[in-house]
């Protein structure tokens, strides 16, 4: 596989190995040609968005002294309720992270953040619908490689806080 040679600049993918294997669940990887976006790897890996785990990292301003960084894991045919996220929280605003700290925190590009939080700092937060998919896909740390798991298994491993986070579907 080209994508070998080029290591992205995080042991994310390696961590999430690790993970499973040692955790005793099921899981299929899927090679596939590069790509981040969630329509497109979808129809490559040929499931409804609806079965993806989108992940967005978030700037949540709780006050003018304290800022946290949550990962809000949707399904793929959804969006992030930013007003849900605000509630939950308490905070005075809530906005995407930069995409230098989503990196730096997420441990990966952008196109391949996980659904798991492998940084103290990234406060992990999926919608209810996510947990409960039979078949649950996403990018396994890489642009060419994702993996399928069931949402019970992804809820034990990950420990997300799972509150219903999703809005409606982006028009």
């Amino acid at each position: 596989m080209p994508a070998d040679d080029a290591h992205e600049p995080y042991d994310t993918y390696d961590r999430l190995i690790t993970l499973l294997d040692t955790s005793s669940v099921d899981y299929r990887l899927i090679d596939h040609v590069p790509e981040g976006t969630t329509d497109a790897v979808c129809a490559l890996r040929g499931h409804p968005a609806s079965e993806a785990a989108k992940c967005i990292v978030l700037r949540v301003k709780v006050d003018r002294r304290t800022t946290r960084h949550v990962l809000a894991v949707v399904p793929g045919d959804r969006r992030v309720d930013l007003d849900a996220i605000r509630t939950l929280f308490a905070a005075r605003y809530v906005g995407f992270s930069d995409a230098e700290t989503a990196e730096r925190l997420a441990r990966a590009i952008p196109g391949t953040v996980l659904p798991f939080s492998f940084d103290p700092e990234l406060e992990l937060v999926a919608d209810p619908d996510v947990v409960k998919q039979p078949r649950l896909y996403f990018n396994a740390a890489r642009l060419d490689r994702s993996l399928c798991l069931s949402g019970p298994d992804y809820e034990r491993l990950a420990n997300p806080r799972v509150e219903p986070i999703a809005g409606p579907a982006p028009e």
